[in-house]
Formats: C-alpha cells, sequence, structure tokens
C-alpha cells in the first residue's frame, strides 16, 4: 500500500492481534527456539554496532525473561518467527548501549524503529495503568501484554492512542505562496516547526486543526488537506498530518503555546529544511513536521 513512511510506521511484524490472546498459543511461541526480544530500560533501546549502522541488539528470549521475569510483550511475527520486547528494572552495560529514542530514530532502519517505537508505547502504557481505572483494584497483563484485566471487576483495559493534528498553515493569497511556522520557548535555539495539538471529545480531525491554528496563531482555517501521519511514541499520540489554508496572514503568537511565528515562502522554507537559513533551525527529519515542510515546498496544495 503506497504511503508516506514517517519515522516510527512501518513496522514489519505481523501483530498476530487474533491470536495473541490465545495463552496456549502465545506460550508455543515464547516456546520456540526462533524466539527472541528487544530491550528497553527507562524508554531507551538496546542497540548495536552494524558495519551498515547501528541497529537494534537481539537477545534470545529465554535469557530476556531471566533479566526481566514479568517485563515482556508480545510484538508479532517476523516471517513466522515471534519477536517479543522486555522492558529491564536496570540498565546491564554488558549487553550494549541502551539510548534515547529520538537519538535512536535518527540512526536505526525505518523497520527497527517502528518495532521500537512499538514497544516503548506499550510499555510505557503499562507502567501506568498497573491499576483499574473502575474500582482501583490491580489489574493483570493479558493478550501478550496488550491488555489489562481487573480480576476484581472485570474491566478489561486497552492501550490508549492520542490523536493529534499537526498542521502546516499555508496561505496563497498574497504575491508568492508561504507557509508559517511557529517556535515554543522550551525548544532549542532556532528552531521553528509546524503546529499542533491534541484532538479534543466531540472534535473531528479539521475541527481540531481549525481550532488550534485560531488558538495558537489567530488564523481562520478555509481549507485542510491530509497528508500523512506518525506513531509518536513520546508516550503514545498518533500525529496527523495536513495542510491547511487560511484566510490572511495576520498571524500573531499567542504566548502560550507559541512565542513566535514567522511566514516563510517556499524559497525560504527550503532554505531552512537545508540549513541554509541564517536564523531559523528545521524541526529534525525523523518528525512529521519535516515532512510536511518538505511536502509544501515540492508542491503539495490543499
Amino acid at each position: 500500500m503506497p504511503f508516506t513512511a514517517n519515522t516510527f510506521a512501518g513496522n514489519p511484524l505481523d501483530r498476530a492481534g487474533d491470536r495473541r490472546s490465545d495463552p496456549a498459543w502465545l506460550a508455543a511461541q515464547a516456546a520456540g527456539p526462533g524466539a527472541l526480544a528487544l530491550a528497553l530500560h527507562e524508554g531507551r533501546v538496546l542497540i548495536e554496532a552494524h558495519p551498515e549502522g547501528p541497529r537494534l541488539a537481539w537477545l534470545d528470549l529465554s535469557m530476556a525473561r531471566d533479566l526481566a521475569p514479568g517485563r515482556e510483550a508480545f510484538l508479532g511475527l517476523w516471517k513466522d518467527a515471534p519477536v517479543f520486547a522486555v522492558d529491564l528494572t536496570e540498565e546491564i552495560p554488558s549487553l550494549g548501549e541502551f539510548i534515547d529514542l529520538r537519538t535512536a530514530a535518527s540512526v536505526l532502519s525505518g523497520p527497527d524503529a517502528a518495532m521500537a517505537g512499538t514497544a516503548k508505547s506499550l510499555f510505557d502504557w503499562r507502567n501506568r495503568h498497573g491499576f483499574c481505572a473502575r474500582c482501583g483494584q490491580k489489574t493483570a497483563d493479558a493478550s501478550g501484554g496488550w491488555k489489562r484485566i481487573c480480576p476484581a471487576c472485570g474491566a478489561e483495559h486497552f492501550p490508549r492512542v492520542d490523536p493529534v493534528t499537526i498542521m502546516l498553515p499555508v496561505y496563497s493569497g498574497g504575491a508568492e505562496p508561504k507557509c508559517l511556522l511557529g517556535r515554543q520557548a522550551a525548544w532549542p535555539a532556532g528552531r521553528m516547526s509546524a503546529l499542533a495539538g491534541f484532538v479534543e471529545p466531540g472534535e473531528t480531525i479539521e475541527e481540531g486543526c481549525a481550532r488550534e491554528i485560531a488558538e495558537e496563531a489567530g488564523l481562520t482555517v478555509v481549507a485542510a488537506r491530509y497528508h500523512s501521519s506518525q506513531p509518536w511514541p513520546f508516550p503514545s499520540q498518533l500525529m496527523i498530518g495536513l495542510i491547511a489554508e487560511v484566510s490572511d496572514d495576520e498571524a500573531r503568537p499567542d504566548q502560550t503555546e507559541l512565542e513566535a511565528v514567522a511566514w516563510f515562502t517556499r524559497d525560504e522554507a527550503r532554505a531552512v529544511l537545508d540549513g541554509r537559513h541564517p536564523e531559523v533551525k528545521a524541526p529534525p527529519p525523523f518528525a512529521i513536521a519535516h515532512t510536511l515542510i518538505k511536502a509544501w515546498v515540492e508542491g503539495f496544495e490543499v
């Protein structure tokens, strides 16, 4: 299926969602001689050096279970071979190097980054949902780590994914089309990026896009077009990328989310992406914001 393969997308595994709820099937997969596991510790992923570049360091599942008993999750099947992940309680230097996932995203292959991102999101959810949101009792692991069940009230809890609209406002009514980038005070010096915000209950993606642009930059959206999406495992969001046409270019930062905004022509935005702009730095290439700016520079229209 053709689509834009943003970083953390394109997981190569068959998640086996129709089979992982069967304890007997799952036990048979884990007992197989080819069962492997990737390892994380406090959200950092274990990698190893390779002539073709850094890659995930795979552990034999039996070894991984000894290191982190009861802290595993089933990720899926790789050509019928079972793949798991383990959440280590301590860093073990002899295994290799643990690096944070943002750093890993810039050096790992697409499939490796996607598998590591899936594992991090899943463990983040599990670590925050050890107790039932309905009755407060301790929950139990199920479905290979993809569900938690409350033995007291019977409630079933599943991993949450938070939808976020991330959008590039553009204005085509002037002498030359231009896009708007914003800056948060906490970002590295010079960094500017697309605008973004969580979709609220009872709101469509388009409505969330329009509301966030109005709140953060004081602009009115007149049209929006979907570009692509990106799983964002910090901790577990789905970034929904849009290009949004606005009615005018009288942008003003809200001074809460954004401390500054600025318009860029296609040539200026290209210079930002290429690192040639004298003042502004682009979002990192593994972020969907970079993808949206690049798509607009290359002619993507609303």
